[in-house]
């Protein structure tokens, strides 16, 4: 009886596999196998379909695939790593999937679509042998790619692979293009400040700049949740023409600061941007024109401007991203700024929202302080718009302590916490000496100022608000807390009797944040006390709506406000129509 015919060919086999798989799974078991069928549905079967691949079987964490061509499958192995390499680029080093890829070329049979032999066999065994995000091929592969393709290669010799009688040539392989490893990216968000270029064709100007640099490297190293790549680092890119992305993939960084500095006969123009290296979209940019009296106030006055901007609109870009990201697979730094949004808006339904994102990232990390600070915010407005309830005021100081316990060179923790021990706990003394240690480790911290002038106002500080409220807008001129700015100068300017002024500017903190009550509560009393009593009125019906439970005689006594204030304010409002 003759034998039943047995199916052979001769093909190009990959093996790949994720490296680290177990490790992975053991980390986060539903997030690493969503990611890696996400890489397959994305990347690995559509590039496999490009080059004539077919895909015989696939494994929890890898794949066997055919190819008739040794050239087919080595051109689809270098695509897969280098699409690999620039997708892991925005991911933490100890979360990335990475691929290792071993090829063969060797008889094998088929039997209903699986393949047996040999050539299968040492395709797998070739595979370990590549480092995380390489490609190792055997010498039969190579026989068959030498001379067709731009390939930079490694001679591994002779290699005895496991259950494969006679030993084999593998050769690591890396194709011409296909970027170098790039540093992995830190938790924290990241930035490198490269050197600012000298557009005035005066040496003199160097020292300048590089001094304004060094400036804002320092400035920016301040702010405890960014990670700044140190001068030495940068200043190697000086006088060379750099892509971002380049820059981003060596120094291991999310963003980067570039700029230049021109001087003219009577004027200074720096120019600043700050630049998303996975996208190349710009985050931030500004131009300074200024007269060069005195230079070296001149730079420390662009150095606390420029990081007194970057601070606030970094913050937006990371709440952007890691809106991008699955809300299982949040860490504590996540869930932070994933509530931020919503602690800003200081509106009672929202900041409930961000308490149980900011109570998750506290049972991650009981010692962020930023979270007890975000905690600390959200119960003040809790206590000040929801009813008054004692709870919520305990809960604010409680949580305004911890921020100052854990938080002690975070400027923006210290700033928060001292912001609600003032209003809450009344204790103006502790409250302005946590805003001087923020402003000591910070010194353009905008939030310091501006939360600092809210104090100021109710305490019946005209000037220091007024003061303390221009210098935060200049640091921050669209801070998302500007409104508070524009309330404090309101308040400032009602008391020193300019009305008219202090309902200018009430009208501006309305145009940034219209669901907030006080800023028509501020608009009310200035009107009021004009006459206006129509304007007044309407403005003190929005109060109400925003707020039902207003009342003028609990609400000052909430916020601690100086007694003459108090009665000013009650009198013009009680006029205006709001209930006492």
């Amino acid at each position: 009886m003759a034998e039943a015919r047995v199916d052979r060919r001769l093909v190009a086999i990959l093996a790949a596999d994720v490296s680290g798989y177990s490790r992975l799974m053991g980390v986060d078991e539903e997030g690493t196998l969503a990611a890696l069928k996400a890489c397959r549905r994305e990347l690995l079967d559509p590039k496999i379909a490009e080059h004539r691949g077919r895909i015989v079987k696939t494994t929890g964490d890898g794949a066997l695939v055919e190819f008739a061509s040794a050239v087919d499958a080595v051109r689809c192995a270098m695509d897969i790593q280098r699409a690999m390499t620039e997708r892991n680029v925005d991911i933490p080093e100890h979360r990335r999937i990475a691929f290792r890829i071993g090829i063969n070329v060797g008889d094998i049979i088929t039997d209903e679509g699986d393949i047996y032999g040999d050539g299968v066999n040492i395709a797998a065994r070739i595979e370990p042998l590549a480092e995380p995000g390489t490609v190792c091929v055997s010498d039969n592969a190579y026989q068959q790619i030498k001379g067709k393709l731009s390939l930079d290669l490694t001679d591994m010799g002779e290699q005895q692979l496991k259950n494969i009688e006679r030993p084999v040539r593998v050769y690591r392989v890396r194709c011409d293009g296909l970027p170098s490893p790039a540093l992995s990216l830190p938790e924290r968000p990241s930035v490198a400040v490269l050197p600012f270029q000298n557009m005035s064709g005066d040496p003199e100007q160097e020292y300048f700049a590089d001094g304004m640099v060094d400036d804002i490297i320092t400035g920016l190293s301040r702010i405890k949740w960014l990670f700044v790549i140190a001068r030495n680092s940068t200043f190697a890119y000086k006088g060379r023409a750099v892509d971002v992305k380049q820059v981003g993939r060596e120094l291991g960084v999310r963003y980067v600061l570039e700029g230049s500095v021109r001087k003219s006969a009577d004027r200074v123009r720096i120019t600043g941007q700050l630049i998303d290296t996975a996208t190349g979209a710009h985050v931030w940019a500004e131009r300074y024109d200024r007269k060069p009296d005195d230079i070296f106030a001149l730079q420390d006055e662009i150095t606390l401007s420029v990081v007194g901007a970057i601070e606030p609109k970094l913050r937006l870009a990371e709440i952007e991203r890691v809106k991008r990201k699955r809300s299982d697979s949040l860490d504590a730094y996540d869930l932070v700024l994933h509530a931020q949004p919503d602690v800003y808006s200081r509106i009672p339904e929202r900041v409930t929202k961000a308490l149980l994102l900011l109570e998750r990232a506290l049972t991650l990390d009981p010692s962020y302080a930023l979270a007890h600070a975000y905690a600390a915010e959200c119960h003040h407005t809790l206590f000040l718009r929801g009813g008054m309830h004692e709870e919520n005021r305990t809960a604010s100081i409680r949580h305004a302590e911890a921020a100052m316990a854990h938080g002690p060179d975070d400027a923006s923790a210290l700033a928060f916490a001292g912001f609600v021990i003032g209003m809450d706990k009344h204790d103006r003394a502790a409250a302005f000496a946590a805003f001087e240690a923020a402003l000591a480790v910070s010194p353009s911290s905008a939030l310091t100022y501006i939360l600092g002038s809210v104090i100021f106002a109710w305490a019946g500080e005209a000037e220091r608000a007024i003061e303390w409220a221009e210098r935060g807008l200049r640091l921050s001129p669209f801070d998302p807390y500007r409104s508070s700015a524009f309330i404090s100068s309101s308040l400032g300017h009602y008391q020193r009797d300019q009305y008219e002024e202090a309902a200018s500017v009430a009208r501006k903190a309305i145009q940034s944040s219209p669901g907030f009550s006080v800023c028509y509560m501020v608009l009310a009393a200035p009107l009021a006390k004009l006459g206006r009593l129509e304007e007044a009125k309407a403005a003190a019906a929005r109060v109400l709506e925003l707020q039902p439970a207003f009342r003028c005689r609990q609400q000052f006594a909430g916020v601690g406000c100086a007694p003459a204030l108090s009665a000013s304010l009650s009198e013009a409002l009680c006029a205006a129509g709001l209930p006492a």
